[in-house]
């Protein structure tokens, strides 16, 4: 008989961390991706707003699965934010934050 170790409050509150940066951060991360898709993909707006979309579920994925195959919760936050960071900044040259932008 193996005797298990229970995980401790430390353990718990990690994956916790984990998991809140995942649905958040992934979140976040897909849905400025998103946004950035239908501003710059080429064709129909709505063909554009559509791709981007069903993109989104595979950069929200992808986010998921960094966040929980990163070596700390620190650099796969840092990674996240960094993501967001960038996705932002080309929003913004993208004209996404123009006064009447979408109008």
């Amino acid at each position: 008989m193996s005797a298990r170790a229970m995980p401790t409050l430390a353990d718990r509150a990690a994956v916790a961390g984990r998991v809140l940066l995942a649905v958040f951060g992934g979140y976040a991360v897909a849905a400025l991706a998103t946004a950035l898709l239908a501003l710059i993909l080429p064709g129909p707006r709505a063909e554009a707003v559509s791709a981007g979309t069903l993109a989104s579920f595979a950069i929200m994925a992808g986010a998921v699965i960094w966040v929980f195959a990163a070596r700390t919760l620190g650099r796969a936050a840092v990674v996240l934010g960094l993501t967001a960071l960038l996705l932002i900044g080309a929003l913004w040259l993208a004209g996404a934050f123009a006064h009447g932008a979408g109008a």
